[in-house]
């Protein structure tokens, strides 16, 4: 399996048959200023309806398109859609926001879009136990990198990917991602945007990967 960071929140995960899934597809401007999505896609997923992270319309073929919480199944895949809140405030301020769990190549991963609070044990529960886990830790919008720490230690993924954060290309008035490295002791910062995984050589115990985006 292949994640490759286009941006963002922003993700392209190809399993070993070629299936294509897209996480958050962003619109261009506001603050986004990566290049605009011109990946295909097999399935797309939308944590919320905000415009950095909903743009379906810009995936290239015919996608289908998963959002809200519950189970639902695309290309023979099953998704699980976990509520949550895009803040503190139970949405008060940004609104919901959708977690997304799915399995692909024996590997379990975790899309945790914006989230914006730290997670309920209920939440933990029924996120349940996975191998990766996409996490936002840029702060002001999402949780920060305090938060983040907290939550990637209920969820205790083998494989922690950083997202969110600003950016030379991301203008939002956020943090980079050094602030959630201080002090994590096994990091990796690949000079590239693409990483493959295979579910015989996940680490043992957690690690996070950095990645370049790509766009």
């Amino acid at each position: 399996m292949k994640v490759k960071w286009l941006g963002h929140a922003c993700f392209l995960i190809t399993s070993k048959d070629g299936i294509r899934i897209i996480t958050d597809p962003y619109t261009v401007g506001g603050g986004i200023n990566y290049s605009p999505i011109e990946e295909s896609g097999d399935v797309v997923l939308v944590s919320h309806a905000h415009g950095d992270h909903n743009n379906f319309s810009a995936v290239r073929g015919k996608p289908e398109v998963v959002k809200d919480s519950g189970i639902k199944t695309a290309k023979g895949i099953q998704f699980k859609g976990v509520a949550t809140y895009h803040d503190a405030s139970q949405g008060k301020q940004r609104g919901t926001n959708t977690v997304f769990c799915f399995t692909l190549d024996d590997i379990k991963l975790c899309h945790l879009g914006d989230l914006g609070h730290v997670l309920s044990p209920r939440q933990v529960s029924e996120i349940g136990s996975m191998d990766i886990l996409f996490i936002p830790v840029g702060g002001f919008y999402t949780i920060d990198a305090g938060e983040a720490s907290q939550v990637y230690e209920q969820l205790a993924p083998k494989v922690i990917i950083p997202m969110h954060f600003k950016t030379p290309k991301c203008a939002y008035p956020i943090a980079g991602v050094d602030d959630f490295l201080k002090g994590k002791k096994k990091v990796k910062k690949w000079d590239s945007s693409e990483v493959e995984f295979k579910v015989g050589e996940l680490p043992a115990t957690a690690e996070i990967v950095v990645l370049k985006p790509s766009l």
